[in-house]
């Protein structure tokens, strides 16, 4: 399966739908829930604007969005459907990350994951990121998130 930009409008609600499924693991693990909770299609439409939305598979059995930040290429919402993990995919997009980013001089790609979430932390230390910093969400007196970075040089 090649990964593709998505640009179709249509394809917004499958899009929901897999990210809603691949994240509902987390329910009842991270405190605040996720904001998976406040994506619509009309939001992601947002992202594919504001950066790019990729996608692998019809309908996506993975998929990432790319938000160019001032230093580094921010990586969302990277999901792959249970029945589709450890084949490679989520490495796939990536790896594919960094060609939007070298693109716009960035030197660097970015990302977060919840502080519960530990399965996320090896995976992406194993992807080549390493941790810089922890940060709390609005009303928390303790971490709740992890920034990962992955160097380009």
């Amino acid at each position: 399966m090649t990964p593709y930009r998505a640009e179709d409008r249509a394809d917004w609600p499958a899009f929901l739908r897999l990210i809603q499924t691949a994240f509902a693991v987390m329910e009842g693990r991270i405190d605040p829930p996720s904001s998976m909770h406040g994506l619509t299609p009309d939001s992601i439409a947002a992202q594919a604007r504001a950066g790019e939305v990729w996608g692998i598979g019809t309908p996506p059995v993975a998929c990432v969005f790319l938000t160019p930040r001032p230093d580094a290429l921010y990586v969302g919402k990277l999901a792959v459907d249970a029945a589709h993990r450890r084949k490679g995919l989520g490495r796939r997009l990536i790896d594919l990350a960094e060609t939007p980013a070298r693109a716009l001089a960035l030197p660097a790609l970015e990302l977060q994951t919840r502080v519960e979430l530990t399965e996320n932390h090896a995976t992406f230390r194993a992807l080549g990121f390493r941790e810089i910093a922890r940060t709390a969400h609005p009303g928390f007196d303790r971490p709740t998130s992890i920034t990962f970075r992955r160097s380009l040089a």
